[in-house]
């Protein structure tokens, strides 16, 4: 266990992470890669069992991004090692450029997978 790793470092560690990545992942990502300091409930989200959105790709006529919530990732992984962080940071972060990706290539695979992770999360607090 350890205290919760500042926004500046992880903003090191997803600059570290960034740079692994095949540069062409990030064609047509303008808006770059942006680390937000707060948290985001998903709109699904049940009192009973909080939903965080840790990373989100979006897309709009200014360009494209993926933001990363620093809160989120406080919430939900307080306590861990930073290995363990740094890990999440990156499966996350590479998540949202598969989204990305798609985007692109026009198909929507990984959209469709949340969109049914979704659902049963809605299923199982339902049950």
């Amino acid at each position: 266990m350890c205290d919760f790793s500042s926004i500046d470092e992880i903003h090191e560690m997803l600059d570290e992470i960034a740079e692994e990545i095949p540069q062409y992942f990030f064609n047509q990502l303008n808006e770059g890669i942006i680390l937000l300091p707060e948290y985001k409930i998903h709109p699904e989200s049940r009192d009973t069992d909080t939903l965080y959105i840790l990373g989100e790709y979006s897309r709009s006529a200014s360009g494209r991004r993926i933001a990363i919530y620093y809160g989120s990732f406080e919430k939900v992984y307080s306590g861990v090692s930073k290995r363990s962080l740094r890990n999440k940071l990156k499966d996350t972060l590479l998540h949202e450029f598969t989204h990305h990706l798609e985007s692109l290539a026009g198909e929507r695979g990984l959209e469709i997978k949340d969109y049914r992770d979704i659902q049963e999360y809605k299923r199982k607090i339902k049950d």
